[in-house]
């Protein structure tokens, strides 16, 4: 099962996922699909957002968190960069999903705070280290990051592959695509 998520984690490493299609001739690229820049705007994002001092603050509560096992975060640059654009955003997407129902977010990573145990075994898998990113709040689904920057959800389903990326994760959220499942063969 081990060696099944590595080359997964492998495979996943340059998917061909592509970004959004640019703005048009008279701007640059587009980040987002306008359907998930609107979102992100009401909630608060806006380019260029970037929260360090509250990035840490979550940082710092993850680090010095043990579970009664003696489970530990491990926290990494691609997680408090995500937690200082992304984090304490409570997000509402706008429009119908195209093959899911959209998800509702509230990416504060504290929701991960007693999953270190869970974060731990899906790193071992992947053979990196997960870090919490939030929660789809309808379902409890937690968020989580790893330290090349892919996301995965996790939930009493199994664990899934959003992206490879915290923009490709956030567009497939809230635009309502599918993940990909992770499975052990």
């Amino acid at each position: 099962m081990q060696a099944d998520r590595r080359a997964f984690a492998k495979r996943t490493a340059n998917p061909s996922v592509k970004p959004a299609p640019p703005a048009g001739p008279e701007g640059p690229p587009a980040r987002f699909a306008a359907p998930v820049d609107a979102a992100l705007r009401t909630a608060g994002w806006q380019p260029g957002r970037w929260d360090i001092k509250q990035a840490e603050i979550w940082a710092d509560t993850l680090r010095e968190h043990a579970s009664p096992a003696g489970h530990r975060h491990t926290v990494f640059p691609a997680a408090v960069e995500a937690w200082a654009e992304f984090g304490g955003l409570r997000i509402t997407p706008t429009g119908p999903g195209r093959q899911i129902a959209p998800a509702t977010l509230d990416l504060d990573p504290l929701h991960g705070l007693h999953m270190a145990r869970t974060l731990g075994d899906l790193g071992r898998a992947l053979d990196t280290d997960v870090c919490p990113l939030g929660a789809e709040s309808d379902t409890q689904t937690l968020l989580a990051i790893d330290t090349s920057g892919r996301v995965y959800a996790l939930d009493h389903t199994g664990d899934w592959y959003l992206g490879p990326d915290i923009d490709h994760a956030l567009s497939a959220l809230l635009s309502g695509l599918a993940p990909v499942r992770l499975t052990a063969g």
